[in-house]
């Protein structure tokens, strides 16, 4: 392996990579004006006693063979050859086929485990199932949007449309007065990408809107959620009370006058079932500024101001991911859009509407004028799916009946789980619930290159490259870099990516031929790279051969700039080019939805009680965000993850009155628990968290004391431990992991060192 720099890419940039003994000497690429420090996170990764060296059959299985087993999460391994492990994987995959088809077997994978293109483990993972086995049970959605995902295309259109193509940087810059972002716009969140993001610009676009004069204004319990360089505003609401605040400014600009009425009339279907609901007339509950101010924990007055402020400016409202993370996460959604078009505001430039702006690097950027092919998945042969949020319900209760986007579905009874690039242990809620639930399956197979949560409770675990290892092409549809990721060092120990991983088991199994077609990796990369030179020479764009641009190791794209293209044609001529919703206009009354008869989700946006709220058992809310050390779990033992640790735990953040009200002090090991179980962490007191709250981000991999027990203590800090495994609504059955209620004290107990990263042999 030479060992001059070369090139290579991650979800959260692109860089140089060189080998100097035990690490790696990191340079971002030199055209981002604002690289991620998560670079850093690769320094002492290739090596680190966290990887998995050798193929590990879990002893129970091992023994008894495949079957429920309680002991997953709490037993030993034992090391076994290439050739005797994927041999029983492929044993049991005939098995599981021939008894129960692929309706026994999950495609377990949540794609983020590499930047590269044709190393997309969903990709790889669908791909050998479906030409292999003729199908699996499929997630659809994702644990960051699954709501938003599926009320969104009701009520204006495509996800993609609104989050990537809603607007751009480059107009907030330039015309936005006013950036009412409810979940603010965190840089932590922006600087991570699918597929790679060799230019970090958000923070620069936010700085020269300041300095125009735009007024970014936060609405979120933390004020990190938005950096400094906007020179913004904090509102501090309670957790989860978004709705009904939005619900406050609506009724405001309805009683004053402030309204569009003619935008609403000619763009918009239901505004008057909206205002009947706000004026109480469906059941005599007004919802106005006091009834907000008592649910929201702020005065009605600012209430009134706030909404008199925003009349007759060029408004842009966004919607982060965080506020659809909860119980009834339809909702503020749904209310952010009926307030931008109450303000009259979608398709101007700079004003609108928009989701998730800021929650990932693609949003508000330009598209490329062709996008990178994608590596073929074949057909599935069954349509049976799950919301990707609920797995354990699936596990646990096979054959159960449930909604979903107005349909009623049943769960399947699940025998064989196969994962490969993806870690529930981080992403999915109550813990030991999940745990419980994976303890159902006869098989559970991982491809892992560490040794997370999930392999520790995998029955199989193959040793897989890190992206490090391998060499692939990284590429977004809004990048206008296309990179050659070259290897930069050899595979750990007995490590193997996951197409050769693949490629050998659909030999076993008779299929090679239908999952190869005849390719080795390079003459993958070499096809979809020609895909994609034909792509754009239909527009008289030539690029060089792939020799060449495997040497060079970069790639300029051309862009189009079409911030703003669906909802811009539409405000210029709804006849003509109307939304993709079932009336052709904005939706703020569905018809579709109100059909499905949901009382949590109903035809127009409402407030609905959350069933978790704070009370004297657990008076805290806890915030489970996204971590700004690290891309959700991954390399949680990088240099720069653990620089955010104290002591090798995670650090909470809590409010200095609240901390010294409990004799808290700066850096003790503080207990959080409630029903679910119990996680420590070190306490950092701070005035950025509102009062009565508590910040614990998501991504410290679990570490319990006891993994068997009802009640897990996670030594390491992982919130997900206490976070409740409900869907949203009926409608989307989303993940609602962002909030929680907590109590909150100084542990007393003895404090046992994180042991999360030792192998567990």
């Amino acid at each position: 392996m030479t060992q001059k720099p070369v090139m290579h890419s991650a979800h959260w940039g692109a860089f140089h990579a060189e080998r100097s003994g035990d690490q790696l000497l990191i340079e971002p690429f030199g055209g981002d004006p604002d690289p991620s420090p998560l670079l850093q996170n690769f320094r002492h990764a290739l090596n680190h006693p966290a990887r998995v060296a050798r193929p590990m059959i879990r002893r129970g299985w091992l023994e008894n063979g495949p079957g429920p087993d309680r002991r997953r999460g709490a037993d030993e391994y034992v090391a076994v050859s290439w050739e005797e492990a994927s041999h029983r994987v492929a044993l049991e995959l005939k098995r599981v086929g021939e008894a129960y088809g692929p309706a026994g077997i999950f495609g377990g994978s949540y794609g983020w485990s590499s930047a590269g293109r044709f190393h997309h483990a969903q990709s790889q993972v669908h791909r050998f199932l479906n030409t292999t086995l003729g199908g699996y049970v499929r997630s659809v959605n994702s644990y960051s949007s699954g709501a938003a995902s599926v009320l969104l295309p009701h009520i204006v259109g495509d996800m993609n449309e609104v989050a990537r193509r809603g607007v751009s940087w480059e107009e907030i810059a330039g015309h936005s007065e006013v950036v009412l972002a409810f979940g603010g716009l965190a840089l932590k969140n922006a600087q991570v990408a699918s597929g790679g993001l060799s230019e970090h610009t958000e923070r620069g676009f936010m700085q020269r809107a300041a300095q125009r004069g735009t007024r970014f204004i936060s609405v979120s319990p933390l004020k990190s959620d938005l950096p400094e360089e906007a020179q913004g505003e904090w509102l501090a609401l309670r957790p989860g009370t978004d709705a009904a605040f939005i619900l406050g400014l609506l009724a405001v600009l309805i009683t004053e006058g402030l309204t569009d009425e003619a935008f609403l009339a000619r763009y918009c279907v239901g505004w008057p079932q909206m205002v009947a609901y706000i004026r109480g007339e469906e059941d005599g509950v007004v919802r106005d500024a006091p009834w907000a101010a008592a649910i929201c924990g702020v005065s009605s007055d600012l209430i009134r101001q706030f909404a008199r402020q925003l009349h007759g400016k060029r408004v842009l409202v966004t919607v982060a991911h965080a506020l659809q993370r909860a119980e009834h996460g339809e909702q503020p959604v749904w209310l952010g859009l009926v307030l931008a078009a109450a303000l009259g505001q979608p398709g101007l430039p700079g004003g609108g509407y928009t989701y998730a702006l800021g929650a990932l690097g693609h949003y508000g950027k330009h598209h490329n004028l062709v996008s990178f092919p994608s590596l073929p998945q074949g057909k599935n042969g069954i349509d049976r799916f799950i919301p990707v949020a609920r797995i354990a319900d699936m596990l646990l209760n096979p054959g159960t009946r449930f909604d979903y986007n107005g349909r009623q579905l049943t769960y399947p009874h699940i025998r064989l789980a196969y994962w490969a690039g993806g870690n529930p242990f981080h992403h999915h809620q109550d813990l030991a619930r999940l745990r419980q639930a994976f303890c159902q399956l006869d098989t559970f197979i991982v491809h892992e290159s560490v040794w997370t949560a999930s392999a520790r409770h995998a029955d199989i675990v193959l040793p897989a490259t890190m992206t490090l290892e391998r060499e692939d092409i990284g590429g977004a549809p809004t990048d206008r870099h296309l990179i050659a990721m070259q290897p930069v060092a050899q595979p750990y120990a007995e490590a193997r990516d996951d197409y050769t991983i693949f490629r050998d088991l659909a030999r076993q199994l008779g299929r090679e031929e239908a999952f190869s077609e005849g390719r080795d990796a390079r003459g993958w990369l070499q096809h979809l790279y020609h895909q994609l030179q034909e792509k754009l020479a239909a527009h008289q764009v030539q690029t060089p051969d792939f020799n060449q641009f495997w040497q060079q190791g970069i790639l300029a794209l051309p862009q189009v700039k079409d911030g703003g293209r669906m909802i811009n044609a539409f405000r210029a001529d709804p006849d003509a080019a109307p939304l993709p919703t079932a009336g052709g206009k904005i939706e703020i009354f569905s018809a579709t939805i109100a059909s499905f008869g949901y009382d949590n989700c109903p035809g127009h946006p409402v407030w609905r009680e959350p069933q978790q709220k704070p009370s004297a058992d657990y008076p805290f809310w806890l915030i489970a965000n996204q971590p700004a050390t690290r891309l959700h779990s991954q390399l949680d033992f990088g240099d720069f993850s653990q620089s955010g640790k104290r002591g090798g735990r995670e650090v909470c953040s809590l409010n200095s009155e609240d901390a010294a009200a409990r004799a808290i002090a700066d850096g003790d090991i503080i207990e959080l628990y409630n029903d679910r179980g119990h996680v420590l962490a070190s306490a950092r007191l701070t005035d950025t968290v509102m009062p009565g709250v508590v910040q614990l981000p998501t991504g410290a991999w679990y570490d319990p004391v006891d993994a068997t027990a009802a009640r897990p203590l996670c030594r390491h800090g992982n919130p997900n431990v206490l976070t409740l495994d409900i869907g949203t609504s009926s409608l989307a059955q989303g993940c609602s992991g962002q909030i929680t209620v907590v109590q909150v004290r100084k542990f007393a107990g003895e404090v046992t060192p994180v042991q999360a990263f030792i192998p567990p042999l």
